[in-house]
This record gives structure tokens, sequence and C-alpha cells, in this order.
């Protein structure tokens, strides 16, 4: 019992850190960025989306190290269903938000081409080094986009950034990543200790536990933008960051290791890939997500739930 409630404790203090180390991160990277001069269309396209999943990559990479591995696609894969239809379905149940013609024509799609490439490499049991490097390929192509998008005014994504030192911002970045380091070892240890404790797989508490807390940051940041009116950082948010726990996460993981894909992963993986499609179809509709869009996917998240408990 008392192993129990330590790891519990461990794992919320863990998630407490890997929150405000991606905060702090976000906060530290837009600053430096500023001074530099890179345009804030860049900096919310790629620093927030990346910034607020740090816990993923964090999480998932230490967990590829440690060899749990159930517990890195878990990450990845429920993190993304969850981004989508817990963190856009509070987001558009609060108000309305609007979709951007070129999320709607070519980053949702994009989302859901790269789950299903996810998918076709974990065919054979194991993501290998050369689809890591497929992955961070594809990664550094989609950057290229993201910067000729912003370079043209096509996007209307924009950070909020610190009027801060330049030496502040570096050392708020550092704080952060270590933050996040240590918050990840903790996180990962204390859910493999408490799946072990409770007879359950790592791939369900990868999925659940471990997908929520590391997801705590996209659900600040766009509920956050929700309710202050900027659909493009609550939408853009949770796309870019699904693009990125694929593309960059899991190829950095299998470029350090290549990463085991159990059976069981199939079907979630492709469950991440059929919440992209709800998102296009109820985005396709009157070019934003509604509140009945939020409660669809809601229920739909309710119902993956379910799933996964049986």
């Amino acid at each position: 019992m008392m192993e129990m409630i330590v790891s519990v404790l461990l794992l919320s203090l863990g998630f407490l850190m890997l929150v405000k180390g991606a905060d702090w991160f976000v906060d530290g990277a837009c600053g430096i960025a500023e001074k530099f001069g890179i345009p804030q269309l860049v900096i919310g396209l790629t620093i927030v989306a990346m910034g607020t999943s740090a816990p993923e990559a964090a999480v998932s990479i230490t967990a590829a190290i440690k060899g749990n591995a159930d517990i890195t696609i878990g990450n990845i894969v429920g993190s993304n269903i969850l981004n989508i239809l817990i963190i856009l379905g509070i987001s558009s149940f609060i108000t309305p938000l609007a979709v951007s013609k070129s999320t709607i024509i070519f980053e949702i799609p994009f989302m859901v081409v790269i789950t299903l490439l996810l998918l076709v490499q974990g065919i054979g049991g194991t993501i290998e080094r050369y689809d890591g490097v497929v992955l961070l390929l594809v990664f550094l192509a989609y950057l290229g986009y993201l910067f000729i998008m912003a370079k043209r005014g096509k996007s209307d994504n924009a950070a909020d950034t610190l009027k801060q030192n330049l030496w502040q911002s570096v050392l708020w970045a550092i704080a952060g990543l270590v933050l996040i380091v240590i918050g990840s070892n903790a996180a990962v240890d204390a859910a493999s200790t408490i799946a072990r404790l409770l007879g359950m797989s790592e791939r369900f508490i990868g999925l659940t536990i471990v997908a929520l807390g590391t997801s705590l940051p996209e659900l600040f940041t766009s509920v956050s933008a929700a309710r202050k009116g900027n659909a493009d950082i609550a939408i853009g948010n949770i796309v870019g960051s699904n693009i990125f726990n694929i593309l960059f996460v899991v190829g950095i993981s299998a470029l350090i290791i290549p990463v085991p894909f159990s059976p069981g992963f199939f079907a979630d993986t492709l469950i991440a890939a059929l919440t992209g499609i709800l998102l296009l179809i109820c985005s396709l509709r009157s070019k934003s997500l509604t509140r009945k869009s939020g409660i669809l996917m809601l229920a739909s998240y309710l119902v993956y739930f379910i799933f996964i408990c049986i």
C-alpha cells in the first residue's frame, strides 16, 4: 500500500514538473526566437506546438531508453487520441472554434496520413531505426512547409511571448528542459510501478494515465486560447502537437533504440487516424468546430475508453 501511495505521489509530482517545465520552456524559447528576429508566425506554428509536446517527447524517449516500449507508443498514440477527442472536445464545447483553410486542406489530412504511416511501420512488430530516419525526414519537410506558409502570411497562428532579456529567456528555457527531464523520469518510473502493482499492462497505463498527464500542457493552452477566442492557437496547437508527436518523438525514440510495436496498438493507432478523420469531417461542415462537435468528440472518447477497458 505504501509503495502505491508513493508511486501515485511521484506520478503527480512528475506531471506537475512536466506541465511547469513545458510552460517555462515555451516562454524561454519564444523569448529567444523573438530576440533573434524569428517571425512570430513561425514561433506559433513550431515552438508552441513543440513546447506543449515536450512532456510526450521526454516521457516517450525516456521510456524507450529504459525499455518500457509499451509506454513509448502508448503515450504517443493515447495522447494524440486524447488531444483531439478530449482537448478539442472541451475547447469547442466552451466556444465554437473557427478552423483555418490551410488546416482543413493540408494539416489535418497530413496528420491522418502520418498516423497511417506509423501503423504501416508497426506491421513488422517493431519501429526500426530506418523507420525513425523516415519519420525525421518527413518532419524536416513539414518544418519547411510551415516556414513557407508563415512567410507567405497564410497562417494566422501567433504566440504570446514574454518581453524579457535574452539571458532570462535562455535561463527559462534551460530550467524548463531540466524540469521536463526530471519529471519525465519520475512519471515513467511511477507509472511502471503502478501498472505492476495493479496488474495493468503498460499499454493501458500509457494510453490513459500517462497520455493524460503529458497532454496537460495542450489542455491548458487550448482551453485558454478557446476562452480568449483565439481558435487558431487552440486547433493549431493540437494538430501541430500530434504531428510533432509522431514524426519527431517516435522518430527520435526509434533512432535511439528500435521500439517494439505490440499487436494491441494496431487498433489504437487506427483509432487515432479515425479521430483525425472525425476532426476533418466536423471542420468541413461549417469551417468550424461547434458545441455539437465537442459533444460528439467527448462521447467518442468515452466509447474508446470503454473499448480499452474491456
